[in-house]
């Protein structure tokens, strides 16, 4: 079984001796090897097979012969697997499958040992080519998975998806607005120069990009979230999180490329900062692994049916047009959002979409290694739905479903076993306006809405949008399409 890194101990002493442990004196060949295998966040065009959800190139896997069917029914090798395959089984494989990782990655210059300087790796991070290098082992998943260089040329709808005024403005809405090609690729430029010039003082950190620039959901004007990993395990967001964060922006105010470092002292600390380059603006975490999950979660919905995409686009520039869409503000936040949308669609009569991690269990594991979580899902096909609704009655029913069908006092919303649940009187629910459950820790990502005023607010949006949107079928009435779309 290969050595695992370093869980922090609080039990140490202060804060200022907590890398004592992680920063060895000499990095070893074992380290090496699996820091090359887990750095890389990109990956180009594959081979030509008919795929659907984009892949994450954390270096491909060789994955166990393991094929889902469209109605959810495991291969015959199901059996083989769960007797004969541990979870470090398939580790062990991801480390010793020959072929791709001897071929030179995109990032592979991103291992363990620390870089020679700050000053030099946005200038070695630019000087690769853009176009991503393209691994054969990838081609070998059983799902439909193109890569993020396809990720946003889908086939074409469905003639009833768009058969009318209101759905064709929201295609057209989600076609001007999506995050493109250019835009992840100045986001993982960014990153890949920070995870170089991070290890400069941290060796073992590895710098991962997640959240909307990645989960299928993001825009043109969209931020970019990145998590800095250096172990795996529970991290007292008061203590470590606050001085690793703290030691970064100091670096950061030496790199010419960082400007405006900002640490947020929030339950979950992050270091907000822009990129000169790109102007792209980031919010660093440290450790908060749970964001990687639900990344790769989030991703899997995003292009298991196509309808997805262009619903929650749009359905979050309203609510950003309405100032409902900020968490810092006590509004919803965009994740929480999401979820909502995704929760909406799966518990219509015909569903939409499925329940993921009830229908493939062992993809989202929330235990799984963080570094197997972008495989996970690699397998599973698209969902075929019986529900031909169009963009347009998918939006208004979402604003129906909330307006008037939701109990907002009863309720609490799980995308993970895709119904609601009855709201009970724990901590976690208990006194909060809306309950939206986590996939992966099951906290509450609505808990931001803590005023009435604001929650009432949020109520009345949806109940007159529904109200103009049924009586209008006109997405202008209430997102004003001119103002929305971004200026090019």
């Amino acid at each position: 079984m290969l050595p695992r890194g370093y869980v922090f101990s609080h039990k140490d002493g202060q804060s200022d001796h907590i890398f004592q442990h992680i920063l060895p004196h000499t990095v070893s060949q074992q380290r090496r090897i699996e820091a090359h295998l887990n750095v890389t966040n990109f990956i180009g065009p594959l081979m030509n097979v008919p795929r659907l959800i984009p892949t994450y190139q954390w270096t491909p896997v060789e994955q166990p012969d393991v094929s889902f069917s469209p109605n959810n029914v495991k291969g015959s090798n199901r059996k083989r697997r769960r007797d004969n395959h541990s979870q470090n089984d398939l580790k062990r494989q991801c480390f010793g499958s020959p072929g791709p990782h001897n071929q030179p990655a995109r990032n592979a210059i991103f291992t363990s040992q620390p870089a020679t300087g700050p000053g030099s790796s946005r200038e070695m991070c630019n000087s690769y080519s853009s176009v991503p290098t393209c691994s054969s082992a990838v081609s070998k998943t059983g799902g439909c998975v193109p890569s993020l260089r396809e990720g946003s040329h889908q086939s074409s709808f469905h003639p009833s998806s768009v058969n009318d005024k209101l759905s064709q403005q929201i295609l057209n809405l989600f076609h001007a607005c999506e995050q493109q090609n250019d835009d992840l690729e100045k986001k993982e430029q960014c990153r890949a120069a920070l995870q170089r010039d991070i290890q400069t003082i941290l060796p073992r950190a590895q710098v991962f990009l997640a959240g909307s620039s990645l989960n299928g959901f993001g825009s043109r004007s969209s931020d970019a979230d990145l998590c800095l990993v250096i172990e795996e395990g529970t991290v007292n967001h008061r203590t470590d999180a606050v001085y690793v964060l703290s030691l970064v922006r100091k670096l950061f105010y030496t790199l010419s490329y960082i400007e405006r470092p900002q640490l947020i002292r929030a339950k979950v600390p992050i270091l907000k900062f822009r990129d000169r380059v790109s102007g792209v603006e980031f919010d660093l975490n440290f450790n908060n692994t749970v964001g990687i999950r639900n990344t790769f979660l989030l991703r899997t919905y995003a292009y298991v049916e196509k309808r997805v995409r262009p619903i929650i686009l749009v359905i979050k520039k309203w609510a950003s047009h309405h100032r409902i869409n900020d968490a810092s503000r006590g509004t919803l936040s965009s994740y929480t959002l999401v979820l909502m949308v995704l929760h909406y669609l799966q518990t219509l009569p015909e569903p939409v979409i499925p329940c993921l991690q009830m229908d493939y269990p062992e993809c989202f594991n929330p235990k799984m290694d963080i570094h197997l979580v972008p495989s996970g899902p690699s397998n599973i096909l698209a969902f075929v739905s019986k529900n031909q609704s169009s963009l347009g009655d998918l939006l208004l029913g979402f604003l129906k479903y909330y307006a008037t069908v939701f109990k907002w006092d009863k309720h609490v919303i799980s995308v993970r076993e895709a119904k609601t649940l009855p709201k009970t009187s724990c901590r976690e629910w208990r006194d909060k306006f809306i309950c939206v459950e986590e996939p992966f820790d099951r906290t509450n990502t609505a808990r931001a809405v803590h005023e009435k005023v604001k929650f009432e607010a949020i109520k009345a949006e949806f109940t007159e949008s529904y109200q103009v949107l049924q009586l209008r079928k006109d997405l202008n009435f209430i997102l004003p399409l001119k103002n929305t779309r971004p200026k090019r």
